[in-house]
């Protein structure tokens, strides 16, 4: 019988001996969605908040805004039905809960009260991938991509940079329908650099490069990406780096753009290959370009022995190295036999 699980919550990784310390650390993923809602809240008097008990909300929604703050328990089914209701009397509720409860526990009155009637809900889904791995297997997700991408009318958004919650925030509330932000749990390091524009629906060009592209979706995929760009500079190579923070509807145009002409792509997820980034990507350049395609995803049984969310990816496939290793392999794929 193996031993009991150790499991802690440490936060970001903290640098290995003889590293530097690293990017520095980006904003609260909740906390700056929430001055985003604030401020909207104050704006915009049809804002309600709809929690399931996730904690910070009933402080700092329900006492500034008591009347617009409904408490409707650990019950994310009526959570959906309760925002539907209040969204066909003209309010715009955003409702909040974990992703892997949003998608799945509650994924049916999702898809059938608010995508099916094309309701202005905002569905805030946090704790997105393995950033409540410490929480153990009930509160992965990993699979909730692949739910809410098959709801055709449902805008998903994935930030991978704290700084873009704000405006992915504010961009959501100025459409008539429903919406779904997918969010982590703790802060994590920005990408350096200034922070370029946020566009609902366009993704953003990191990093120009005409030898490989690297693509990314969510905080630490985009930082592993930005980190293998780095290291093949080292070795001569130039990566095209593209944040795809927008997953329905995708940025087809700029996804080719930056895919044509290069040696291959690499997509980098937090979720599992099934459903996710890679297969929308997958779809959009299989059926346009010849470029060979690699997708890094969280593969195999994830257990509850985890030290920190970047050490749970890197145990699973999804890391800097893995990505270098894969570009790696269709620069050389691309180069042909030596000799």
């Amino acid at each position: 019988m193996s031993s009991t699980p150790t499991v802690q919550d440490t936060g970001p990784s903290a640098p290995h001996a003889g590293e530097s310390a690293g990017p520095a650390i980006g904003p609260d993923p909740r906390a700056a969605y929430r001055e985003a809602l604030l401020e909207l809240a104050a704006e915009d008097p049809r804002v309600v908040c709809v929690d399931s008990d996730t904690g910070g909300l009933e402080s700092v929604f329900g006492e500034r805004f008591p009347e617009r703050y409904i408490n409707v328990g650990i019950a994310e089914a009526n959570l959906m039905t309760v925002a539907a209701g209040l969204a066909r009397r003209g309010f715009v509720p955003y409702v909040h809960t974990m992703a892997g409860f949003a998608a799945l526990r509650a994924g049916e009155f999702l898809k059938l009260d608010v995508v099916g009637n094309q309701l202005p809900v905002r569905v805030i889904a946090t704790h997105a991938g393995l950033a409540a791995a410490h929480f153990g297997t009930s509160h992965f997700a990993l699979e909730d991509l692949a739910v809410v991408r098959a709801l055709a009318e449902l805008t998903v958004v994935v930030p991978g940079d704290g700084r873009q919650i704000g405006a992915a925030t504010r961009q959501l509330h100025a459409l008539p329908g429903p919406g779904y932000l997918r969010l982590g749990r703790s802060a994590t390091p920005e990408p350096p650099g200034p922070v370029p524009e946020f566009r609902l629906g366009r993704a953003r060009v990191l990093r120009e490069g005409a030898d490989i592209t690297l693509v990314a979706a969510g905080p630490l995929p985009l930082l592993f990406v930005l980190e293998a760009a780095a290291e093949l500079a080292r070795e001569g190579y130039e990566a095209h780096v593209l944040d795809l923070h927008t997953l329905h509807p995708l940025d087809r145009d700029g996804l080719l753009a930056a895919c044509r002409g290069r040696a291959g792509v690499v997509t980098v997820e937090e979720h599992r290959p099934q459903g996710g980034m890679g297969d929308a990507v997958a779809e959009v350049v299989a059926a346009e370009l010849t470029v060979p395609l690699r997708r890094l995803a969280v593969r195999g049984r994830v257990g509850t022995r985890v030290a920190t969310q970047r050490d749970a990816l890197e145990a699973h496939g999804v890391s800097t190295a893995e990505v270098v290793e894969a570009a790696r392999q269709l620069l050389t794929r691309a180069a042909g036999p030596a000799g």
